[in-house]
C-alpha cells in the first residue's frame, strides 16, 4: 500500500486538519481573550510556537494509535476487520466542520463586531485633527504661511477643554496628500473630526476656508469663508477656533481662544518672520537650521517683545546643540539658547512654549534636571494638548531614572501624535533600557516604517535584537542604519555580542579614529558590551568633560545601568551630573535600566 493511502486509512490526514483548525480557533480564541484576562501580548505567539512543535507529535500520535470503543489502542494491535478507522473518520470529518465553523465565527466576530466596538469605544466624539491647509497661492513659496495656519489652529484647538488634538508631526503626513479619504484618516490619526481648508494669500488680502468633517462619513459639521486684510488673520484664526469648538460643544480655557503666536505690537513682518522660521526649523537639519535662526532674528528685531519668537529661537538653538554641533559650537550655543529662553520666560511667564524652551535647556545644557523637571511641569499644566511638551518631560523623567513613568507618558503622547516617527522611538528606547524588549522592538518597528531613513532608528534596533539574542537580526539592522557614526557603533556591537573580537576591536578603533569627538557615550556603551568597565569610565569622563549631550541619558541607555550598576564608580558619575544612583531608586521602588 503506497503511503499516501495508507496515510489515508489511518486517519492521519484527517487528524492534521483537525489540529490545524483547532490550532487556528484556539489562537483566536486567546488573541481576544487576552486583553481582558491580562495576558501578555505575547501570549498568543507563544501558542502557535507551542502548536508548532506538538504538531509533527501529534500526526506521529494518529499514525500509531486508534481510538476504539474499548478505547485508546495501538493500530498494529487491532485485527484489520475489527478496525473502525471509517466510522472513526466520518467522525473526525464531523468535528473538522465543527472547528472550522468557530474559527470562521471567531474571525467575523473580531473582524466586524470587536474590532469595530473597539474603533469606536477608543475614539472620543470630541477629537480633532488639523490637516495642512492648501496653499493656493499662485506662488509656491507661501507654503510656510499656510502651515503656520495650520500649526497656529492646532495650538488654538488645544485651548479647547476635553478636546483631544492630533499634533502637527502627524497631521502633516497627509500634506500633499488625498484628503478625501476621510474615514482612513480618522483611523490612522484616532480622531472623530477633522478640520480640512485652504489659503490664499496675495498682497495684503488673505482668503481661508475652513470646514469641520465627520471622519466617520465626511460629511460636513461647519465651514466658513473668509475674506479678510492680511492685518487680521488673527481674528480669523479665533473665530475658526471657537466655531469648532462651538460646533463639538467643548468648552474653553479661560472662556476665550488667545492667539500664541501674535507679536504684542501686532507686526505682521514680524509674525510672516517667525512662521518662515518654523517652517525651516522643522527640518531638522544644519542648513535650515542656520535660516531658521536668521529669520526668529528678524522678528526679533522687528518686535523686541516677542517672546514666542525667543523661544523658537531657544528650541531651535537647543535642537542644534544636541544633534548637530561639535564640541565647540556648543559651548557658543548654550549660552545663547539659554539667554533666549529666559527672555521668553520673562516676556511671557504663563507660555507653555517659553517654559518648554527654559525646561530642555535646563536639562540638556545645564544639566539641572530638578530645574527643568519643575519648569516643564508647569508648562505641560499650562498646555496638556502639547505633545511636545510632554514628551520633553518625559524625556527628563527617563533622565532621572524613572523609566516606568516616563513610558507612561509616551503613551499619553502617543495618543496626541500616533503618525510621529520619533515619539515612537523614544518610546521604544525607553522600554529597551528597561529590559521590555518585544515591546521595544514593536515600538523601533514602528519608527523605523513612519521614517524609513531617520538616523539612530536601525542602530538602536540592532541594540534591542543584541539583548533579545537575535543576532543575524542585530547584524542586518545595523548594516542598514543610514548614519554612518551610528553604524559603526552597531557593527562593533553586534561583533563583540557574536564573539568575533578581532572585527569587533578593528570597528572599535575606527570609531575611536572617526567618533571621539562625536559622542563619547556611543564608545562608552561599546566598552559596557565588551565588559571593559575601566574604558567605560575614561570615556564617561571625558564626556563629561567635553559636554557630550548624550551623557544626559545615562539611565535611557540600554547597556551602562544594566552592566555597571554595582559599581561604585557609576554612583560617582551619576552625583557629578545631579542624577540617583540605583540603589537610591531601587529604594524607592522605581524600575530601573536591566
Amino acid at each position: 500500500m503506497s503511503l499516501l493511502a495508507e496515510l489515508k486509512r489511518r486517519n492521519v490526514i484527517r487528524a492534521g486538519l483537525l489540529y490545524i483548525g483547532a490550532v487556528w480557533a484556539l489562537a483566536q480564541g486567546v488573541a481576544q481573550l487576552s486583553p481582558a484576562v491580562g495576558l501578555p501580548d505575547m501570549a498568543a505567539r507563544w501558542f502557535l510556537i507551542a502548536a508548532c512543535i506538538g504538531f509533527p507529535f501529534w500526526l506521529a500520535f494518529a499514525w500509531f494509535y486508534e481510538w476504539t470503543p474499548q478505547g485508546l489502542r495501538r493500530e498494529s494491535e487491532i485485527a484489520a476487520d475489527a478496525s473502525i478507522t471509517r466510522s472513526t473518520g466520518r467522525k473526525m470529518d464531523r468535528a473538522i466542520i465543527a472547528v472550522l465553523t468557530v474559527a470562521v465565527v471567531l474571525l467575523l466576530t473580531d473582524r466586524f463586531v470587536l474590532r469595530k466596538g473597539d474603533a469606536a469605544a477608543v475614539t472620543p466624539a470630541k477629537s480633532i485633527a488639523v490637516l495642512p491647509l492648501l496653499n493656493e497661492s499662485a506662488d509656491p513659496q507661501q507654503e510656510y504661511f499656510s502651515d503656520g495656519l495650520s500649526e497656529e489652529l492646532i495650538s488654538a484647538l488645544g485651548q479647547v477643554r476635553d478636546l483631544k488634538v492630533i499634533g502637527r508631526n502627524s497631521s502633516f503626513r497627509f500634506r500633499g496628500k488625498d484628503q478625501d479619504d476621510t474615514v482612513g484618516i480618522g483611523v490612522k490619526l484616532g480622531v472623530a473630526t477633522l478640520l480640512q481648508g485652504t489659503v490664499r494669500k496675495q498682497g495684503d488680502e488673505v482668503r481661508i476656508v475652513a470646514s469641520l468633517i465627520k471622519a466617520a462619513d465626511g460629511s460636513q459639521l461647519w465651514s466658513q469663508s473668509y475674506k479678510r486684510q492680511l492685518q487680521d488673520v488673527f481674528v480669523v484664526q479665533s473665530d475658526i477656533a471657537t466655531n469648532v469648538a462651538n460646533t463639538l460643544k467643548a468648552s474653553v480655557f479661560g472662556g476665550a481662544i488667545q492667539n500664541t503666536d501674535k507679536p504684542p505690537s501686532g507686526n505682521l513682518d514680524a509674525y510672516d518672520a517667525m512662521l518662515q522660521g518654523r517652517f525651516y526649523a522643522e527640518r531638522r537639519n544644519r542648513a535650515d537650521y542656520l535660516k531658521a535662526v536668521d529669520y526668529y532674528q528678524q522678528a526679533i528685531k522687528l518686535d523686541s517683545d516677542y517672546a514666542m519668537a525667543y523661544a523658537r529661537l531657544a528650541i531651535a538653538q537647543q535642537w542644534f546643540n544636541n544633534w548637530a554641533a561639535n564640541a565647540d559650537e556648543r559651548r557658543t550655543t548654550s549660552p545663547l539658547a539659554r539667554a533666549n529662553a529666559t527672555k521668553a520666560v520673562d516676556l511671557a511667564p504663563q507660555s507653555a512654549v517659553a517654559l518648554g524652551a527654559l525646561g530642555i535647556n535646563q536639562a540638556w545644557s545645564d544639566v539641572d534636571y530638578r530645574a527643568a523637571e519643575a519648569t516643564l511641569k508647569k508648562a505641560v499644566a499650562l498646555d496638556p494638548a502639547n505633545a511636545e511638551t510632554l514628551y520633553q518631560l518625559a524625556d527628563v523623567t527617563g533622565c532621572l531614572g524613572r523609566l516606568d513613568e516616563a513610558i507612561a507618558m509616551m503613551r499619553r503622547v502617543l495618543t496626541m501624535e500616533p503618525l510621529n516617527a520619533s515619539f515612537h522611538f523614544y518610546t521604544g528606547q525607553f522600554l529597551l533600557a528597561i529590559g521590555r524588549l518585544d515591546e521595544a522592538e514593536a515600538e523601533l518597528r514602528r519608527a523605523i516604517d513612519l521614517q524609513p531613513t531617520a538616523e539612530a532608528f536601525r542602530a538602536y534596533l540592532a541594540m534591542a535584537y543584541i539583548k533579545q539574542g537575535k543576532l543575524d537580526q542585530a547584524l542586518l539592522a545595523a548594516k542598514s542604519e543610514p548614519a554612518p557614526a551610528q553604524q559603526r557603533a552597531a557593527l562593533a556591537m553586534v561583533h563583540f555580542a557574536q564573539g568575533d573580537k578581532a572585527r569587533g576591536e578593528a570597528q572599535l578603533t575606527e570609531i575611536i579614529r572617526l567618533d571621539a569627538d562625536y559622542s563619547q557615550i556611543l564608545i562608552a556603551d561599546i566598552y559596557a558590551l565588551r565588559g571593559d568597565a575601566d574604558q567605560v569610565f575614561a570615556w564617561l569622563d571625558r564626556g563629561l568633560a567635553k559636554g557630550d549631550p548624550g551623557m544626559t541619558a545615562v539611565y535611557e541607555d540600554p547597556f551602562l545601568v544594566p552592566v555597571l550598576r554595582e559599581d561604585p564608580r557609576l554612583t560617582a558619575a551619576l552625583r557629578q551630573l545631579g542624577l540617583p544612583s540605583p540603589a537610591e531608586l531601587d529604594a524607592r521602588g522605581v524600575s530601573t535600566a536591566k
